[in-house]
């Protein structure tokens, strides 16, 4: 395990901000991460484990050390007539995870193909796509407690799942590192295809049988002519979180705007798009420095060359204001601003 110092983090995150971490380095085993975070030199300075960088913001240089995690491995540790169970490394690219278990013939991620980022990351923040949560599919995960240096199990339940929620982002932010989760999935596809365009985009593709892998095709067929490629522009998907309101305040709403868009939710809430919150507020397409919002997913913030992460950030504060003050709605990022 090499030790580097003040390295860029450009090529690790997927606004490339370019800011310096003081430390890095990259961990393959569970020893490797145990002797970083042991080390007497960095024993006392601030630690982030990046996965992805798919879902953080840097608005300054990182003055302590950053330990990339590279944990990999696929194995299927179970199986019934119904259902596979498969444990997976945190280091896994998640999309190519979900192109492996839906060429291994299981099903439920395929709602959640191409969203950047890594295993390890989907839990923390629960991810979520066309009208399917990870948590719908997680069995249980291993996570490190720093404090203690012991490998603990999560189960589902203990995770306490929400909406781009976790125990490990709020309640446990900082204290335990997730190693590898342990994903249920289904042997007989459940398909969900009457979220967003789903349905639309396979009829579209002329698709009279359904699978998992021309559904994962069309999700991916959706996201790829709304959402930008990092690798091309700088962006970490989805800025914002969609807000919760209660029914009286969507019928106050619906007054001055009949066909706001909204989602039922089971506890006498709706869900509101960010993205068209934001569009009607103005912003679509409109840019602030190098910073801006992309012209076809106005709930995505772009780095245009050279921004700065306080730049994008600013952008962000900027588009808060625009909506609270349009609509009387506070959105949230959903992206990490550190």
């Amino acid at each position: 395990m090499e030790i580097l110092r003040n390295t860029s983090l450009k090529p690790f995150n997927t606004f490339g901000i370019d800011v310096k971490a003081k430390f890095f380095c990259s961990v393959t085993s569970i020893q490797e991460l145990k002797d970083a975070l042991n080390n007497p030199l960095f024993i006392d300075l601030p630690k982030l484990i990046l996965g992805g960088g798919s879902n953080v913001l840097f608005t300054k240089p990182f003055e302590g050390l950053v330990i990339k995690l590279e944990l990999k491995g696929k194995e299927v540790i179970k199986e019934d007539e119904n259902h596979a169970w498969i444990k997976v490394g945190a280091g896994e690219n998640w999309h190519n995870f979900v192109l492996h278990t839906i060429s291994s013939g299981y099903s439920g991620l395929e709602n959640l193909s191409l969203i950047p980022g890594t295993v390890g990351a989907a839990p923390l923040q629960n991810i979520g796509a066309y009208g399917v949560e990870v948590k719908e599919s997680i069995e249980h995960l291993e996570a490190f407690n720093i404090k203690e240096q012991q490998i603990q199990v999560f189960q589902n339940q203990e995770c306490q799942f929400g909406y781009r929620h976790s125990i490990f982002k709020n309640e446990l932010r900082g204290q335990f590192i997730i190693l590898n989760v342990t994903f249920k999935l289904n042997k007989k596809p459940d398909f969900k295809i009457s979220y967003g365009a789903i349905k639309e985009t396979l009829n579209e593709m002329k698709i009279d049988t359904l699978s998992p892998k021309v559904v994962s095709e069309a999700v991916i067929k959706i996201r790829q002519s709304k959402l930008p490629d990092p690798n091309q522009i700088g962006n970490a998907g989805s800025f914002f979180k969609n807000p919760y309101i209660s029914i009286h305040e969507l019928k106050i709403l619906q007054k001055n705007y009949p066909n706001i868009p909204f989602y039922p939710q089971s506890n006498e809430t709706v869900k509101i798009p960010a993205g068209w919150l934001i569009e009607k507020s103005g912003w679509k397409g409109k840019n602030l420095g190098n910073a801006g919002v992309h012209e076809k997913q106005a709930l995505v913030l772009v780095n245009r060359g050279n921004a700065q992460g306080n730049e994008i950030k600013m952008l962000a504060e900027e588009i808060q204001s625009s909506v609270e003050e349009k609509f009387g709605i506070k959105i949230h990022p959903e992206v990490n601003i550190l």
